[in-house]
């Protein structure tokens, strides 16, 4: 389990321990392109679903992707620490054993990365590992890891 620092003064955001799961619903053009994606290629189990949606289990997170034929990703991009990293992206922070094991696994694939698989921030307070790619309707999803997982939201 992640925790994190009880509320501080001047902070608006509540913080304490993450132990619920997110939910996430994002479009897709291609309903049998993305249970081939999330459920083939990241393994993650499939939930309910109709003509038009598919809930899937992302590490213990609910996402649902939901049918947009006339879907287009939105390409823009920020710099952080070097990399063009696209906006809006979604993800989830992995320990660093299951973000190599994906990493590997990715990788053998022939994955096409926007971001490689690689650490950033080193030496410094958030040193990650992390990686960037697209499902097939250009959805951009970002796996991370830490060494110290309260390293976070460290500045």
């Amino acid at each position: 389990m992640l925790t994190v620092p009880l509320p501080v003064p001047g902070r608006t955001c509540y913080t304490a321990p993450m132990t619920r799961p997110f939910h996430l619903a994002f479009p897709v053009h291609d309903l049998a392109a993305a249970r081939a994606f999330y459920g083939g290629m990241l393994g993650c189990p499939e939930g309910r679903s109709a003509d038009a949606w598919v809930d899937f289990d992302l590490f213990g997170h609910q996402i649902v992707a939901h049918l947009d034929p006339a879907a287009k990703p939105v390409v823009v991009t920020n710099s952080v620490d070097g990399d063009a990293v696209p906006v809006p992206h979604f993800g989830v922070v992995l320990t660093m054993d299951d973000w190599q094991a994906l990493a590997d696994r990715l990788t053998a694939a022939g994955t096409r990365f926007t971001i490689a698989p690689h650490k950033r921030f080193v030496g410094q307070p958030g040193e990650q590992a992390t990686m960037f790619f697209c499902d097939p309707s250009g959805n951009a999803l970002e796996f991370k890891a830490f060494a110290d997982d309260a390293m976070l939201f460290a500045k």
